[in-house]
């Protein structure tokens, strides 16, 4: 399987587990990989927002790239985003050694106008080099920049190393449309689009030409599964599957303690050691942990309940 323009599926947006005491936990980094690909994963994306990044020690971001790109059997793309293009080149210029299929690369939060975000996209293909393929992230809930379906068009058509689409925006569904009418008149050429928000809109999405999810929800197979039956045209299977799933999915969504829940879900399901977080980090509360084992419970009835 390639990471390029044509890709579909399911890239999951990979946590960074840690052990109680802060460190790295390498066999669940392994086990996270192996989890992600049993899954059906068509692709990995790791050092993302959800992997807390930042707080990784620069030693530390790179042991990561080997230990999953090596183990991985499927595309690994790396976050470098980073307040500066020196950082940004040295970390996708080593991922690419190490054997990443490409980067990930968001606006930086200080942008306002088109212009700035044009000419900030232009600065940072030169900086990680125009032979690094590159996902573009557009997420304006967390980074506060919002570009334009226009815009979006504009850095892909203006960059060919860029293949594919992060789409985070909210509501996102009508820019989907509009960037799948720009590629039918001609206006924007040929790239993979794949939805993150933890999957909160993914029963509509490939329905407006999304090709899948790049998301770090914890029931990947169930990603897959969805993008499945839509391919298939099963749209009422795909809706019942998310309508299943949906209460935990929103309830993920709650800022601040998102990535809380996803590992709590991943350290439930026997993936990760601990759900412990680098601080900064807010815990989820003993009332909150009690809420997310209920609503694993229900997840689990339903789904003996539809093997019968």
């Amino acid at each position: 399987m390639t990471f390029g323009p044509q890709a579909k599926g399911v890239y999951a947006i990979a946590t960074t587990p840690f052990l109680d005491d802060g460190s790295l936990d390498h066999a669940s980094i392994d086990r996270l990989t192996d989890f992600y690909e049993d899954s059906g994963c068509t692709g990995i994306t790791i050092l993302g927002i959800m992997g807390e990044a930042p707080k990784l020690e620069p030693s530390e971001s790179r042991a990561i790239i080997r230990q999953v790109v090596s183990r991985a059997k499927v595309p690994v793309i790396v976050g470098v985003s980073a307040p500066g293009f020196a950082a940004m080149r040295s970390l996708a210029r080593d991922a690419m050694d190490m054997g990443a299929a490409g980067v990930m690369i968001a606006p930086t939060p200080a942008l306002r106008t088109d212009e700035q975000i044009l000419g900030y996209f232009a600065q940072a293909v030169e900086a990680v080099g125009t032979d690094v393929p590159f996902v573009l992230q557009d997420y304006p809930l967390t980074l506060s920049v919002v570009m334009s379906a226009g815009v979006v068009a504009r850095i892909i058509n203006d960059h060919p190393s860029c293949l594919m689409l992060k789409h985070e925006d909210w509501p996102g569904l009508e820019k989907i449309s509009k960037l799948r009418a720009l590629q039918a008149r001609g206006e924007l050429r040929p790239v993979s689009i794949l939805c993150g928000n933890g999957g909160l809109f993914l029963d509509f999405e490939p329905e407006r030409g999304a090709d899948g999810a790049m998301t770090g929800y914890g029931f990947p197979d169930m990603l897959v599964e969805l993008i499945g039956l839509h391919a298939s045209g099963r749209r009422e299977e795909a809706h019942d599957l998310f309508d299943a799933h949906l209460p935990l999915i929103r309830y993920e969504q709650q800022i601040g303690i998102g990535l809380a829940v996803r590992k709590h879900v991943l350290m439930r399901r026997g993936v990760m050691t601990s759900d412990a977080q680098r601080k900064p980090a807010v815990s989820l509360t003993p009332a909150a942990r009690a809420e997310v084992d209920y609503l694993l419970a229900r997840l689990a009835r339903k789904d003996a309940r539809a093997a019968v």
